[in-house]
């Protein structure tokens, strides 16, 4: 059983027929929310960053939400595999001491938990990850409007339910009540932001300049689940207002990439086949199909069955956290079992490359 699946759009699969597939014909990679599932893709994060990419010298834009904004922030760090190593090692670790009597932690206790998390990983190094010569890094958040402006115990249920209603109407409808607002680096010596190197019609969206000052809360901003953590509020330079998870608006950034000619393929490691909009769209299959914005797009998956020998049958996900509690050695063991075993992924991949098997790609 080969674990590793490849998808790819007409106009992506066309290039790779004519001219295979080279570190240089990547012009952006986007990176999915989706918690604990990202951990699968860390050995081909380790290759690409580390051993593939550098091959080439072209810029490329690296699009992230949530955990995928933590991993494409990462892939910006010198010595890039130690810094995937050591992301996987604290994300796995990552633990919450409860009091006797208390069940689960609160959003105040996580978000202040990831905030110290990420002071700790990017600490005086967020200079070496805006700066990069070569990544463009855009974070993508959602950003309150209406009811959802502001935090509260009966707003913020009502304004989710709101959004939940209108975006079961049409997705455009969702911007009504959160907007897309994207942090983007700004190259060494251009002295302007990074261009979005996706079209906007398709949804109400914001760009900010991402300096120092503002990094480390839009970053945590990206990984704010309404419910989970509390939303990030008074982001310098940013708009007013409360920034929630990125993934709300652009759970799997199915967006309309623009790519330069010479560098024309979107890679895409993904934890499953479908580029599903939104979160809120989880419920509406319709909407998880293919379409035009993704032809340049070559999708690297794993395949279910062989995702079915992993522990419990499964990618690791949140509901981990619950089914494990604070029995924090089971959940490593399942979790870095999974991740060891997704070092076949970047092995397959890496083998592909070598020698590029046509019959393999099969249409996303």
């Amino acid at each position: 059983m080969q674990a590793l699946r490849l998808y790819a759009g007409p106009r992506a699969r066309q290039h790779i027929e004519l001219h295979g597939l080279n570190p240089q014909d990547v012009g952006v990679i986007p990176a999915a929310a989706g918690g604990p599932k990202g951990l699968i893709l860390g050995p081909i994060d380790r290759f690409l960053f580390g051993e593939w990419l550098p091959r080439s010298t072209q810029a490329v834009h690296l699009v992230g939400a949530s955990i995928g904004a933590w991993r494409m922030a990462t892939a910006c760090l010198g010595n890039t595999v130690a810094a995937f190593e050591r992301l996987e090692r604290d994300y796995i670790a990552q633990h919450y001491e409860l009091p006797p009597g208390q069940r689960r932690p609160t959003a105040d206790q996580i978000s202040r938990r990831f905030a110290d998390n990420l002071k700790l990983f990017y600490g005086g190094r967020v200079d070496e990850v805006l700066s990069h010569s070569r990544y463009h890094l855009h974070i993508v958040t959602s950003r309150g409007r209406l009811l959802l402006r502001r935090e509260g115990a009966l707003r913020t249920p009502l304004g989710y339910l709101s959004a939940f209603a209108a975006n079961a109407v049409h997705r455009k409808a969702l911007g009504a009540w959160l907007e897309r607002v994207v942090f983007s680096s700004v190259p060494p010596g251009s002295g302007a932001v990074s261009a979005l190197p996706f079209a906007t019609q398709d949804y109400r969206t914001r760009q900010v300049p991402m300096f120092a000052d503002n990094f480390m809360d839009a970053l945590q901003a990206s990984c704010s689940i309404p419910f989970v953590l509390r939303p990030v509020k008074g982001i310098q330079g940013a708009p007013r207002g409360t920034y929630w998870d990125g993934g709300l608006t652009d759970y799997h950034l199915h967006l309309s990439y623009r790519l330069p000619e010479a560098s024309p393929i979107v890679l895409y490691p993904h934890f499953q086949k479908a580029v599903v909009p939104g979160w809120l769209d989880k419920a509406w299959t319709g909407r998880h199909r293919s379409s035009p914005a993704l032809d340049s797009m070559l999708v690297l998956a794993p395949d279910p069955a062989w995702i079915a020998t992993l522990p419990n049958a499964k990618l690791p996900d949140r509901g981990d956290f619950t089914r494990y509690g604070q029995d924090l050695a089971a959940r490593m063991q399942v979790w870095s079992g999974a991740t060891s075993a997704a070092q076949r992924l970047a092995d397959e991949f890496a083998q592909w490359l070598e020698r590029p098997d046509l019959s393999r790609i099969e249409p996303l």
